[in-house]
């Protein structure tokens, strides 16, 4: 086996890791890192593709864990204005080159890092005022940037918090609506031309590991300090924006 491809494995099975443990209940940090980690070692488009059912497969695990726990009404707001996004990122997607994909990648990525770096600040600055079309408002970013990059998720964190929903249901509805949308994205990736299964064949055997890190993400979830599990995922997610800016 040739050293890339050693590193390509390594890589993919720390990602998948990442993922599970993510949906495990360590944090949307950890997911955010998969796609620009594999990034580095394989063309961002091509990222895309593979990491979408890996997330589907994960998202079983997440919506199986808080069934039925989800605010029906607040997904009916985020899906269907989701397809806005999804539409508008795969346009995107289909007329830039895998140049400029690669670091708009890292510009999204730099974002989310400095969203978690000043979350609480922001949060603390909005004075708020529920509108049903904040709602449909954050489905379409969170549908574009998760077409773009799977990182839907602070503008759906920003908008459950302002909620005041209970913490388990924000969970759950913010699992089900990834779940939903990673299936809807499924045509316009095929559309692109970015979902390609001989992809997952190359890792299918990596793939009991997404279960494995789901129970092992539970398990830590009492047991890590989470906030310094998150300072790590930071700090790997703003290294690997500056690789990816290269």
């Amino acid at each position: 086996m040739h050293e890339n491809q050693i590193t390509f494995y390594v890589i993919t099975a720390f990602v998948i890791f990442l993922i599970g443990v993510s949906k495990g209940g360590l944090g949307g940090a950890a997911g955010a890192a998969a796609t620009p980690l594999m990034a580095l070692v394989m063309p961002v488009e091509q990222v895309l593709g593979l990491m979408l059912p890996l997330l589907m497969m994960a998202d079983v695990f997440a919506v199986a864990s808080h069934w039925w726990r989800w605010d029906n009404r607040l997904l009916l707001l985020l899906v269907p204005a989701s397809l806005i996004g999804i539409t508008a990122g795969t346009a995107l997607l289909t007329t830039i080159s895998s140049d400029a994909l690669r670091k708009g990648l890292a510009v999204i990525v730099i974002l989310f890092v400095l969203y978690r770096l000043f979350e609480a600040r922001i949060q603390r600055a909005i004075t708020y005022q529920p509108r049903g079309w904040h709602g449909l408002l954050t489905g379409v970013a969170a549908g574009f940037t998760s077409t773009l990059a799977h990182t839907g998720g602070p503008p759906v964190a920003i908008y459950l918090l302002m909620q005041q929903v209970t913490p388990r249901v924000f969970v759950a509805t913010s699992a089900a609506f990834f779940a939903i949308i990673n299936w809807l994205k499924v045509p316009y990736y095929v559309y692109a031309g970015v979902l390609d299964l001989n992809q997952l064949r190359q890792v299918v055997w990596l793939l009991p590991l997404i279960p494995l890190s789901v129970l092992v993400g539970r398990w830590l979830s009492t047991r890590i300090d989470k906030k310094t599990f998150e300072r790590v995922i930071i700090v790997l997610l703003a290294a690997s924006a500056l690789l990816l800016l290269r």
